[in-house]
């Protein structure tokens, strides 16, 4: 389906990220991971996607805080793909306190990792995609980019901007062959999360039981963890050309938690 395609996956190195590297990989596209972790660590799973899959696999460790190796890394695959066709904009990081406590530092970080980031990206990688009239950016949003909850003002904020940026992108791009959307999950339970639930435990003055059932599932009706393979898979559809006058949306995959 994506044969000869190109995508860049931020964040992708575990968790969601590298579930949908995984599915675009598994769909024929050539993939450039990033993550913080040294090259050394990630090259066991470099190689399992190449071998599995039969794609070109590279990884860069580009700083999502830095514009600079952000536009370094798209110009990059360019160079050794010929194309970046695709831009998962999904490197994200999570810290939990009330507003008039929120170290001004995590709020800068979580506001440049989180939103500044997929503006990076996708302003540097939009001129090839509209040279070559076609292109993909898919931005890991949140259901924290349609509601809020307490205690993640950051979070909330960064991910209801990365929705307003996907709908501007979108419209800017529309005659293009260009789309953009974003997806908006509930809670995954990924290494983020399992993060959040003792930091959350402490924020409520509650157990970590109490944070999974009565604070994290208790706004999904259906009472389950998205899976990350759901996410991959959408994001492979959004890829598509049956997606191709799907854009400007964002999509909630968060068990019905945004339907109350």
């Amino acid at each position: 389906m994506l044969n000869g395609k190109t995508a860049i996956v931020t964040g992708s190195t575990s968790g969601i990220g590298l579930a949908i590297a995984g599915s675009l990989a598994e769909a024929g596209a050539n993939i450039v991971l990033n993550g913080i972790e040294p090259a050394e660590q990630v090259d066991p799973v470099v190689q399992e996607l190449q071998e599995k899959w039969g794609v070109r696999v590279l990884f860069d460790g580009a700083d999502m805080t830095n514009p600079t190796q952000i536009e370094a890394m798209v110009v990059g695959a360019e160079r050794a793909f010929g194309s970046v066709d695709i831009v998962v904009n999904n490197a994200g990081i999570q810290y939990v306190a009330p507003v008039d406590e929120f170290p001004i530092a995590k709020w800068n970080a979580i506001i440049a990792i989180n939103m500044s980031s997929a503006f990076h990206t996708t302003r540097a990688a939009l001129p090839g995609m509209k040279k070559r009239g076609w292109g993909r950016i898919v931005n890991l949003a949140s259901a924290h980019g349609l509601v809020a909850s307490p205690y993640k003002s950051a979070y909330v904020t960064a991910k209801h901007g990365v929705v307003g940026l996907t709908k501007t992108v979108a419209l800017e791009v529309a005659e293009m062959g260009i789309t953009c959307n974003a997806i908006c999950p509930g809670y995954v339970r990924t290494p983020l999360v399992e993060k959040q639930i003792p930091a959350t435990a402490e924020a409520r003055g509650i157990s970590e039981d109490e944070v999974i059932r009565d604070v994290m599932l208790a706004a999904q009706p259906t009472k389950k963890f998205v899976g990350t393979a759901e996410l991959g898979a959408l994001t492979v559809f959004l890829c598509s050309d049956a997606a191709r006058s799907l854009t400007g949306a964002a999509l909630p995959v968060d068990g019905g938690w945004t339907a109350h």
